[in-house]
């Protein structure tokens, strides 16, 4: 009980201190399209929390007065009945959970480069320490629709290492089950939300691409909007790819909208984390949005692994012998010929 309140008074110290210090702007992509007053409830009910664990209540049977299991508190610290209390339908559900939980722990796999009909696929990774927070992974969904997901733990070294393991293997379990990424973003949210060990939020982007009709469909979950340039008579054109959500862990009971968008010939799609657009230079400038803009649009012709390379060496020459103070991570996809 002592370390779940740890863990819970460190989740409310964290989001105070993410309320108090990230810039509007900022803020404002990872609450996507929910507003403070979302978040003031998920302190209410953190505080409400603690509360119970510093009076010995959290975690009491409303039925029988006594103690639901730890696991289950660690899972989730609302439970408040007892497993042999709930109903046939209700201790199914929570089963179901239970073996997803144990899955989790059991199924991280490695990740591989998928072969997708229509488009060139490339990604690179790199950790500001020896393990980060930062994720990348490709699925299929159960319609065969192809998954991209890249995500990013606020935090970095291992315990972010180590949530980020967990968001991984829930992904692989929870994909394949579900047909678009909205689902799929709902039932991580319900999964994370009362976690003792989520002691932040996961910013999440999770695209589903159908080489039948080349539409590409997503969920972002407050990261920071993946560019799309395409290719026009007039030049260049770019579009980013907004929040349809909240960052996961951050709100309760949050809906997650979803957005779609044509993929032509020659569109580049490049996602990434913040590392890479908040890299500093020794004159403390970031390395920023538009610079990542004007890049893709001189090497647009250059296929996905070039063009990657192409960033690295100018992120590189951008910060020169400063250290990066952050892991960063992209995935860039370039769509062929009709």
């Amino acid at each position: 009980m002592q370390r779940i309140r740890e863990n819970l008074q460190k989740q409310r110290e964290n989001l105070f201190e993410w309320l108090g210090h990230t810039p509007p702007q900022k803020r404002k992509i990872h609450m996507g399209n929910a507003d403070e007053l979302a978040v003031a409830k998920h302190l209410q009910v953190l505080n409400e929390a603690l509360g119970k664990a510093e009076n010995s209540t959290l975690g009491l049977c409303q039925v029988c007065n006594g103690y639901v299991e730890t696991s289950r508190i660690e899972m989730d610290f609302t439970a408040c009945v007892c497993i042999d209390h709930y109903s046939v339908e209700e201790r199914r559900k929570l089963e179901a959970e239970l073996e997803l939980a144990h899955k989790v722990q059991k199924s991280l796999l490695p990740q591989q480069l998928p072969q997708v009909p229509h488009l060139q696929v490339a990604a690179y990774s790199q950790p500001a320490e020896i393990v980060g927070g930062d994720y990348f992974d490709f699925f299929r969904f159960r319609n065969g629709a192809y998954g991209f997901a890249i995500a990013d733990v606020m935090g970095k070294g291992m315990p972010a290492s180590l949530l980020m393991a967990s968001l991984q293997a829930s992904l692989r379990i929870l994909v394949p089950e579900h047909d678009s990424p909205q689902a799929v973003m709902e039932r991580l949210n319900a999964l994370f939300v009362h976690n003792t060990q989520l002691i932040r939020f996961i910013t999440i982007f999770l695209g589903s691409y159908d080489p039948q009709t080349r539409v590409f469909e997503y969920c972002n979950a407050g990261h920071n909007p993946p560019l799309l340039v395409r290719r026009r008579q007039e030049g260049y054109h770019a579009e980013w790819l907004k929040p349809t959500g909240a960052a996961i862990g951050l709100v309760e009971n949050f809906s997650f909208g979803i957005e779609q968008t044509a993929l032509a010939s020659g569109d580049v799609l490049l996602l990434y984390t913040d590392g890479l657009t908040e890299a500093m230079n020794a004159q403390d400038e970031e390395y920023g949005e538009q610079r990542l803009v004007d890049l893709l649009r001189r090497n647009h012709g250059l296929p996905p692994q070039a063009l990657l390379h192409q960033l690295r060496h100018a992120l590189r020459d951008f910060t020169g012998k400063v250290k990066l103070q952050d892991d960063f991570t992209m995935i860039a996809a370039k769509m062929g010929e009709q």
